[in-house]
C-alpha cells in the first residue's frame, strides 16, 4: 500500500502539508480533491520523490513502478504509435536486446520477460489507447511534430497509460481532452489494474472512475468512501453536525461565563467560579464546517430587451474554409431559451459551428436569419492569451464598456466574484480560475441574448463549476455549450446536437445514452475494454431532463419576480452616472478663471448647484446600496 505518515511540507514559509497522514491500499482508485492552491500537485511530486518533505515519510512497496502525467509534450519525427511503444523503456530495451543477443540463456531470459510483459500484443494495446483518445489509424502513423500541443499532450497520456505503472498519478488528465476522449478515459480508469491517484475537478470522472476521495484541506488529508457526490454529502452532513455541536458548546460557554461573571467576586463561590474558568479553557472550539467553501457565485445579466424566437435559423447551409465545406445540409433553429450541447469528436466541426453562430464565419451556401439586435457573448479558453496582463480587471472591462460609470463596472465584476481588491489586481497575477471568471464578465458585459461557451470549465474547480451550472440555469437567454465535463452538460443542456460525417443532427437521448453508444462502438472496433454493456449508472444527484426543465421554469419565475427590483437598481445606476458627470462638469467650471471674471453671482450659482448635486448623489448612492443589498439577499434566497 501507499502510506503517508505525518507528512509536512512548507513552501515560502507557508505550510501546505501539516503532519498529514493517510493510507491507500493496492488496487484502489482514489480522487485527490481540494481547493486550488492547497497543494495537490505538490503531494504528487512528493510521492514521486521530486520534492523532499520537511518531515514525515512516504512509503510503498519497493518494486512499485510510479507513472505521473508530465507537462512536456512529445515531438520529433517518430510516429504516434512508435512514441507510445517507446514510453515503456523496459519493453523497448528488451526488444532491442532480443535482436542482438546471441547467448542462448540470455535470449531465453529476454523472451521470458517479453512474454510476461505481453509484448506480442503491445502494438495492438498501444493502438487501442490512441484510438480511445481520439487518434484514427491513419493519424497513429503520422509523426508527433505534425500535431498541435494539445494533441501531443494526448500522446503523452497514451504513453503513460500504455506503461501500466503500479501507481498511476494523474494531474488533471482531461484538460486536453474532448468529451468523447474523457468518457473513454473514465471507462479505462474504472478497469485499471493498478493503483490510481487522480487529481481532477471533473465531477463525473470523480463519481465514476474512483472508489475513494482523498480530501486535502488545511494541510490535512482525509480519506472518504465512494465517489465525489457521496464525499460531498458526507461533508454536508458532518458540517451540519458540527454546527449543532458548536451551537450547544456556545450555549454552554455562555452559561458558564454567566456563572463566573455573577459569582467570581463572592468568596463562597470563588472556588467554583475558578473551576468553571478552567473548564472554559479546556473546551476545544469546534471548527466551522465546509459550508463557507461554497461562496463562489456567478450571475449572467438578463438580456434587455428580450428578443422573440427564433434567435437564429439556417436553411440548407454549408460552412467551411477555403471553399471546402466542413459542415453541410445545415437546417437549424435556435430559440430564445434553448440550452444545447454540441457532441462529436474533435475535428467534426464544433468550433466551426460556434464561429458561424458568433458571426465570425460566413455561410458558403444556404440562408441564415438572425435579428439585427441580437447580442452574443462568446467564451473560449484561448481568449486568456489575449488579455492584457499588465492591466487590471476594472480597466479591461472599461475598455469594452467605455460609457459605463465605474460603479456599474465594479457591480458587473462583482457578479463574478471580484472584490474591490481583486478588481484592481494585475491580470498577470490572477489565477487561472480568476482569469476564466474575468472572461465570463467580459463576454457578458453587454447582457447578450446568446451565450456561446467553448470549454468553459478548464480552469475552474468543482465549486466554481457548480456555480457556473447555477448561473447557466438561471440565465434568461439561450446557451450553446461545448465541454468535456459530462456533469456540466447533464445539468444544463435540454437538447443535444451531434456533429458527425459533416452534418449536424439532433441526438435523441441523453448523455448516458451517448456514453453507451460510444463504448459500444469502441467494443466493435476493438478499442475499448469490453464493458460497454455495463455502463456506469447515473448518480442519484443528477436530475432528469424533466426535472431540469421544471427547475428552469422556476428560475424564470424567480427572475420575473425580481425584474422590477433589478430595473430600480439599473435606474439608480443611470442616475448616479448622470450626477457624477454633472459634478465633474461643475467642478471643471469652478476651476475656470473665466467664471469669476463674469461676476460673483455666476460662481455662487455653480457652487449652489454643486452642493445640490453632491447631496443628490449621496442620497442616490445610499439608496442604490440598500436596493443592491436587498436584491442580493433576494437572489441568494431564490437560488
Amino acid at each position: 500500500m501507499l502510506r503517508i505518515d505525518t507528512l509536512t511540507y512548507r513552501i515560502g514559509g507557508r505550510v501546505l502539508l501539516d503532519q498529514a497522514t493517510t493510507g491507500i491500499d493496492a488496487g484502489q482508485r482514489v480522487g485527490l480533491v481540494g481547493r486550488n492552491g492547497t497543494g495537490k500537485t505538490t503531494l504528487l511530486r512528493l510521492i514521486t520523490g521530486e520534492l523532499e518533505p520537511d518531515g514525515g515519510a512516504i512509503t510503498m512497496p519497493p518494486r512499485w513502478v510510479i507513472g505521473i502525467t508530465r507537462q512536456e509534450a512529445p515531438g520529433g519525427d517518430a510516429s504516434l504509435i512508435a512514441t507510445v511503444l517507446a514510453a515503456d523503456a523496459e519493453l523497448a530495451r528488451l526488444t532491442r536486446a532480443a535482436e542482438t543477443a546471441d547467448d542462448p540463456h540470455h535470449i531465453a531470459d529476454i523472451h521470458e520477460r517479453l512474454i510476461a510483459k505481453d509484448a506480442h500484443a503491445a502494438e495492438g494495446r498501444a493502438a487501442r489507447i490512441l484510438a480511445g483518445l481520439g487518434f484514427s489509424q491513419e493519424a497513429q502513423q503520422q509523426p508527433c511534430r505534425a500535431f498541435s500541443g494539445g494533441w501531443r499532450m494526448r500522446v503523452a497520456l497514451a504513453g503513460l497509460l500504455f506503461t501500466r505503472p503500479d501507481l498511476l498519478l494523474l494531474d488533471e488528465p482531461t484538460n486536453h481532452l474532448d468529451l468523447e476522449a474523457t468518457l473513454w478515459l473514465e471507462n479505462h480508469l474504472r478497469h485499471y489494474p493498478g493503483t490510481v491517484l487522480l487529481v481532477s475537478h471533473d465531477r463525473g470522472l470523480l463519481n465514476r472512475a474512483v472508489d475513494r476521495i482523498l480530501h486535502l484541506e488545511g494541510g490535512k488529508l482525509t480519506l472518504y468512501q465512494g465517489g465525489y457526490d457521496r464525499f460531498e454529502r458526507t461533508r454536508r452532513e458532518q458540517a451540519a453536525l458540527d454546527e449543532k455541536r458548536r451551537a450547544r458548546q456556545e450555549a454552554e460557554r455562555a452559561h458558564i461565563q454567566a456563572f463566573v461573571d455573577r459569582f467570581r467576586a463572592k468568596a463562597t463561590k470563588a472556588r467554583q467560579a475558578q473551576s468553571r474558568l478552567k473548564m472554559l479553557a479546556r473546551m476545544e472550539p469546534i471548527a466551522a464546517g465546509a459550508a463557507e467553501e461554497a461562496a463562489v457565485r456567478f450571475d449572467f445579466p438578463a438580456p434587455e430587451p428580450p428578443l422573440p424566437s427564433p434567435l437564429y435559423a439556417v436553411d440548407d447551409g454549408a460552412i467551411g474554409y477555403d471553399g471546402r465545406p466542413v459542415l453541410r445540409d445545415l437546417n437549424l433553429r435556435l430559440d430564445a431559451d434553448d440550452r444545447i450541447a454540441l457532441l462529436g469528436a474533435n475535428g467534426n466541426g464544433k468550433s466551426t459551428l460556434i464561429k458561424l453562430l458568433a458571426g465570425r464565419l460566413p455561410l458558403m451556401a444556404g440562408e441564415e436569419r438572425r435579428p439585427g439586435k441580437l447580442r452574443i457573448g462568446y467564451f473560449a479558453q484561448h481568449q486568456t492569451d489575449e488579455l492584457d496582463v499588465d492591466a487590471n480587471p476594472i480597466l479591461e472591462l472599461a475598455r469594452r464598456r467605455p460609457d459605463d460609470p465605474p460603479l456599474k463596472l465594479r457591480s458587473h465584476l462583482g457578479r463574478f466574484g471580484f472584490s474591490q481588491e481583486r478588481a484592481e489586481t494585475r491580470i498577470g497575477d490572477l489565477s487561472g480560475g480568476e482569469k476564466a471568471r474575468l472572461l465570463f464578465a467580459l463576454m457578458s458585459s453587454a447582457a447578450p441574448h446568446l451565450l456561446l461557451l467553448d470549454e468553459p470549465t478548464n480552469h475552474l474547480d468543482v465549486i466554481s463549476r457548480q456555480a457556473l451550472i447555477e448561473a447557466i440555469n438561471g440565465f434568461a437567454g439561450a446557451v450553446i455549450l461545448v465541454s468535456h465535463d459530462p456533469h456540466l452538460l447533464e445539468l444544463t443542456a435540454d437538447r443535444l446536437w451531434l456533429l458527425a460525417d459533416g452534418r449536424v443532427n439532433p441526438f435523441e437521448g441523453d448523455l448516458e445514452d451517448y456514453r453507451t453508444m460510444l463504448l459500444s462502438r469502441s467494443d466493435r472496433a476493438g478499442t475499448g475494454p469490453g464493458h460497454a454493456a455495463d455502463p456506469a449508472p447515473p448518480t442519484a444527484s443528477e436530475p432528469s431532463a424533466f426535472d431540469r426543465k421544471a427547475q428552469r421554469r422556476a428560475a424564470a419565475e424567480r427572475r420575473q419576480a425580481l425584474a422590477p427590483l433589478r430595473r430600480r437598481v439599473a435606474d439608480l445606476e443611470d442616475r448616479i452616472a448622470r450626477l457624477e458627470a454633472e459634478k465633474a462638469t461643475l467642478t471643471q467650471r469652478l476651476a475656470d478663471p473665466a467664471l469669476y471674471a463674469a461676476g460673483g453671482d455666476a460662481a455662487v450659482g455653480v457652487q449652489v448647484r454643486l452642493a445640490e448635486v453632491d447631496k443628490a448623489l449621496a442620497v442616490a448612492e445610499e439608496a442604490w446600496g440598500e436596493l443592491q443589498e436587498t436584491l442580493d439577499r433576494s437572489e441568494a434566497a431564490a437560488s
